[in-house]
């Protein structure tokens, strides 16, 4: 499913126009973003949590070189999915 179906979806279920569920959509992913960005999680009950985790930075090798590199440190968004969320999707 991709965002526009993913308004089309939202905008049925909640019996809205697409308009407006496109705003809606859009609202939430900057909500999400903007709350990862200063460092805070956003925690969903029922659904999952988002939050971001820090990679540290280590020695790698290029493959087809066999060279040995630097990889630097960096920060990654992960989603860890709730159990009511997990119960849902296995049933």
């Amino acid at each position: 499913m991709n965002k526009t179906e993913l308004v089309s979806a939202v905008a049925a279920k909640a019996e809205i126009s697409k308009k407006d569920a496109e705003k809606a959509v859009a609202a939430v992913i900057d909500a999400v973003v903007d709350t990862l960005k200063s460092g805070d999680k956003v925690q969903l009950v029922g659904f999952g949590t988002f939050e971001v985790r820090e990679r540290n930075a280590r020695t790698g090798l290029n493959p087809r070189t066999k060279e040995k590199i630097e990889i630097p440190a960096s920060k990654l968004p992960v989603f860890k999915a709730g159990k009511a969320f997990k119960d849902a999707i296995s049933k």
